[in-house]
């Protein structure tokens, strides 16, 4: 779990490996980095360096030889936090390029897990702390699929206090569930690969299909048409 974690940060397989190993030693020669690694010389040469320029890996000379050392395991954060820094200043330029109100796409689809993430993302900047959106048809998906960010997602929803009502079918049960939310359940034959998310003005639909994919409809008559029908079943739905 910790190598794909890494992974999903941005590690290279090697530097995953070499930060490992690392990490495990404290300090060591390049040699038996490589070892303890499993890697090639040139191999993990190549990924220190990148470690390096992270700023997670650093080295000293003893008797004319290079001795690595790890950073503590908090730099990660250092590093994401000046990308981010990097990625606000970089913004406002890139609105200026933007095409105009009047030529906004009102259907966006998004494919693969990292368009998911795009997706569930834009409910938390969409919506302003302590509003409330509707959720149907969950059936664990996210938790299944995506366990890790199913966690940020619900710690960051929970942060801002957003109020969720959440349509399930009976007899399902989320591991990762939002102090925020209220439960009311639907026939136990009422089943479906697609979860519905109405919040702002918008609808995101979710298919949980092999590569999953999703599609925003950003329209406020549709968004208030979905709160309709949502607030009718809510009224029928059973409690418990």
């Amino acid at each position: 779990m910790i190598e794909k974690e890494l992974r999903d940060l941005g590690f290279t397989d090697n530097e995953v490996k070499v930060y490992i190993a690392l990490l495990r030693m404290g300090r060591g020669k390049a040699g038996r980095i490589s070892k303890e690694s499993s890697l090639e010389r040139t191999s993990t040469y190549n990924a220190l360096k990148r470690l390096q320029e992270k700023g997670l890996v650093s080295y000293v000379i003893e008797a004319n030889r290079k001795v690595f050392a790890v950073a503590e395991p908090n730099k990660i954060l250092d590093m994401f936090r000046e990308k981010e820094e990097r990625a606000k200043l970089v913004i406002p330029k890139l609105e200026e390029l933007k095409k105009g109100e009047e030529e906004k796409e009102n259907i966006l689809k998004f494919r693969g897990y990292a368009g998911i993430k795009t997706v569930l993302n834009d409910i938390l900047k969409v919506c302003k702390d302590g509003e409330e959106h509707y959720i149907i048809g969950s059936e664990g998906q996210l938790t299944q699929r995506m366990p890790t960010f199913a966690k940020i997602f619900v710690a960051r929803k929970d942060k801002k206090k957003l109020h969720a009502k959440v349509l399930l079918r009976k007899g399902r049960f989320s591991d990762v569930r939002s102090k925020y939310a209220k439960v009311r359940f639907l026939p136990q034959d009422v089943q479906s690969q697609s979860v519905t998310n109405i919040y702002g003005d918008k609808v995101a639909i979710i298919l949980w299909s092999e590569i999953p994919e999703a599609i925003i409809i950003d329209d406020k008559s549709t968004a208030e048409t979905y709160k309709l029908y949502f607030e009718f079943m809510w009224k029928n739905a059973n409690v418990k």
